[in-house]
């Protein structure tokens, strides 16, 4: 197996449908033993989950790691606060862009790169209810077409 190998974990579907999504980093995450346990057996949610930068520091807040079914006195608190680990000047650099009105920072997916838990980090601006129309009719045509399409072939 590959160092490089890619294990997808949990993805946040919901934050394509409210945000646009304008530039993607990769972050790798504090995790004590049995949270690494419990995201390696798929246990793991980032749908209501935010990220804040506080003191120079990347907090992911809402994140939802299952308590490991062997761990007892040492599971954690599911949704405690966990760091988000990146270089210094990358957290300044994307401090800064979220202090421009609208923008803000959320996590987009986890996964394995090789041996490590990573999570795909997304500087998002927030969509209008507008917007959301636009794209829920944008993929219904879509999904129309190929509908047609297929059946056109199959004829």
């Amino acid at each position: 197996m590959s160092s490089d190998s890619i294990k997808m974990i949990a993805n946040n579907k919901k934050a394509y449908h409210d945000y646009f999504i304008l530039e993607k980093y990769e972050a790798g995450i504090e995790l004590y033993g049995t949270e690494v346990k419990s995201i390696r057996m798929g246990h793991c949610s980032v749908k209501e989950a935010y990220i804040e930068i506080r003191r120079g520091e990347m907090i992911v807040n809402g994140m939802h790691i299952s308590p490991y079914e062997k761990g007892n006195l040492f599971n954690r608190d599911p949704v405690r606060p966990r760091r988000l680990l990146m270089h210094a000047a990358e957290i300044r650099k994307l401090e800064q862009k979220i202090k421009e009105k609208g923008f803000t920072l959320v996590p987009l997916q986890v996964y394995f790169k090789g041996s490590l838990v990573k999570v795909e980090v997304g500087l998002a601006k927030g969509k209008k209810l507008y917007d959301k129309r636009a794209d829920i009719a944008k993929k219904d045509m879509k999904r129309e077409a190929e509908r047609d399409f297929k059946i056109r072939n199959f004829s």
